[in-house]
């Protein structure tokens, strides 16, 4: 029987790695230059967890999570974001104790049960960031101005920030009273899935792609903000002009998720067409305290790898390819197995990545595979070499081969690589 890979999942590996370990790696280094240390939580939670932090009438909660039972009679989910985990985890280990505010950064798969395209998977990946412990206008700045610096680390360039404000919980009362009227005007014209959410997740409805121009129309959140909330976003934008950050306002732009209040934001690639939110998030001060903990304020983003992906491909971005094999050994007697695991031992210990023959096979055999591999370097040991005490080195690029002693192989493997400019040892 032959198995294939479950439908919305992908097979990540030959020169698509690189990529992966180029945005993994500019995530780790950019979240550590502001101070945020990584956190990594289950890929599994107990399914109340986002049922009373997403918000039972989203969309992840009613379509798209995979939930299941386990032997003990638990209903678990595997986790559709990263943010619930996080602050769980904060308030499971008392984390508090260690002083406010923490800085929290996370990698890794989350699941949806949504319909696979481009850019959006079942089994996605995110790099994602939290901020506990500030209610300050400044937190929010320092968040933005961390996903800018993340983005510019992967070289983009077409993309743009938008930000907005839905208010606190008092605000956002006299906002829905106005949103609920107009949509009643409008009741008749918008999507099946805008009449559910017409009585249960009412600013859904702005994010709905079918009723785009209804939405356009809407009442906007910022027309209702109190005087709180003003104050708020203005220095939050005041900060962002001073940093030299640009950004646009959208007056429509909301969260999907409930636990989000004040500021929203996201990020757009130009060329990336329908699935073009490359990066987006917000602040989200009650969660904590709906989850069982003290009421700590705290904000975060999320950005999702594969769309990373698609933008800097749409970008015809480059990223330095991993080399499979400096250097091949290539064995032609058994006892010669072990000259070879000394010498790349040794090369090894230099940062030389060496890939040693394990097969008995022939010399061409041997030293085609090494140049399928784009092995720069061969070193030949056979049943003439171990007489005598050396090693043949080829150099596969210019095609030239040498006899040299064996104690001295390592050095003028090493002295060849730097003489051709290939490896910095």
């Amino acid at each position: 029987m032959k198995y294939e890979r479950i439908k919305g999942t992908n097979d990540i590996f030959g020169p698509e790695i690189s990529y992966w370990n180029f945005i993994e790696t500019k995530a780790r280094k950019t979240s550590e230059l502001f101070g945020y240390g990584e956190i990594r939580t289950p890929i599994f939670e107990s399914t109340e967890l986002f049922i009373r932090s997403v918000g039972e009438e989203t969309d992840i909660v009613q379509k798209e999570m995979y939930t299941f039972v386990d032997k003990g009679g638990r209903s678990l989910t595997l986790r559709p974001e990263g943010t619930a985990p996080t602050i769980r985890a904060f308030i499971e280990n008392s984390m508090i104790n260690s002083g406010l505010p923490q800085r929290f950064y996370y990698i890794g798969p989350m699941f949806r049960y949504e319909r696979p395209q481009a850019g959006r998977l079942r089994q996605f990946h995110q790099f994602g960031v939290e901020l506990v412990g500030s209610a300050e206008p400044s937190a929010d700045a320092e968040v933005l101005q961390l996903a800018k610096a993340f983005l510019d680390s992967l070289n983009l360039r077409k993309y743009k920030i938008y930000v907005n404000s839905i208010g606190c919980q008092k605000c956002r009362a006299h906002y829905k009273s106005a949103l609920k009227q107009y949509y009643a005007e409008h009741y008749e014209e918008i999507c099946d899935d805008c009449k559910r959410r017409f009585e249960t997740n009412l600013m859904r409805l702005l994010d709905c792609k079918k009723d785009f121009e209804i939405a356009q129309r809407a009442p906007k959140t910022l027309e209702y903000l109190c005087d709180d909330c003003k104050r708020h976003y203005d220095q939050f934008k005041s900060i962002l002009v001073a940093l030299k950050v640009s950004f646009e306002e959208d007056g429509n732009l909301v969260r999907g998720l409930d636990y989000y209040n004040r500021t929203v934001f996201e990020v757009k690639h130009e060329l990336l067409g329908a699935q073009s939110t490359i990066l987006a998030g917000g602040r989200y001060d009650g969660l904590c305290r709906e989850l069982g903990g003290a009421d700590i304020p705290a904000l975060g983003f999320a950005s999702g790898i594969e769309r990373l992906l698609l933008a800097m491909k749409s970008e015809e971005l480059q990223v330095p390819q991993q080399s499979q094999c400096d250097v091949y050994a290539v064995v032609l007697e058994s006892n010669a197995l072990v000259r070879a695991f000394e010498i790349a031992t040794t090369l090894r210990n230099h940062g030389v990545v060496v890939v040693t023959e394990i097969n008995s096979r022939p010399v061409k055999v041997q030293l085609k595979h090494a140049n399928r591999l784009k092995a720069l370097v061969a070193v030949i040991i056979g049943e003439d070499e171990l007489s005598k005490g050396t090693v043949q080195v080829k150099d596969l690029v210019n095609q030239n081969q040498s006899e040299v002693e064996f104690e001295y192989a390592s050095d003028y493997v090493l002295d060849l690589l730097r003489a051709n400019g290939r490896k910095n040892q």
